[in-house]
């Protein structure tokens, strides 16, 4: 007779589901994995410390949210110019690291980083046309950074490790980012 698991432990059927997932992850797992990665790439390229980063293979959707999240250590930041812009390139690379796989922004997947980045920019003052410029100025400079050679293969390396591990640590994150961009500059 097989027993049940207890609560907080897999069944048999739910292991083999992870480890299916890893072995031939869905387009979902992938975009969000490349999503979780754009944004541990950004924050690294302007100085932000990550703790750690993490995809979510079992519970890929609740109520339409995809699940993953990136890790930013708190109170760790660079002085920079403008804090706010640079909290808003990170909300963005996610979107934007995700399109540069499937070729399109997937709005519906960064809902909760695009609602995000709508409230933090509407702190400044402006008209919505304003707003909307500087929006999209921002996520075309998103663009540019995660398009340069070392950032994107960052991207790929940290989205294929998050495809075989799940989770990974920020020094992890760091190494790959380092091993990208040195490779570049070579």
């Amino acid at each position: 007779m097989k027993q049940e698991p207890s609560p907080g432990q897999n069944s048999d059927h739910e292991e083999d589901t992870d480890h299916e997932s890893q072995r031939n992850p869905s387009p979902a797992l992938i975009a969000t994995a490349y999503h979780e990665a754009g944004h541990a790439v950004m924050a690294l390229s302007l100085g932000r410390p990550i703790d750690k980063v993490t995809i979510s293979p079992r519970r890929m959707q609740v109520e339409g949210v995809r699940l993953g999240a990136c890790k930013i250590q708190k109170g760790r930041t660079k002085s920079t110019r403008d804090w706010l812009e640079d909290e808003v390139l990170i909300l963005f690379a996610g979107m934007v690291a995700e399109a540069i796989i499937t070729g399109e922004y997937c709005e519906s997947g960064a809902a909760q980083d695009l609602r995000t980045a709508r409230r933090l920019l509407h702190t400044r003052p402006g008209t919505q046309q304003q707003m909307e410029r500087i929006e999209r100025r921002l996520v075309d400079k998103t663009a540019h950074i995660l398009s340069d050679e070392g950032h994107a293969q960052a991207i790929k390396l940290i989205a294929q490790e998050l495809l075989s591990k799940v989770t990974i640590s920020g020094r992890a994150v760091r190494h790959f980012f380092n091993m990208a961009v040195k490779q570049q500059d070579r």
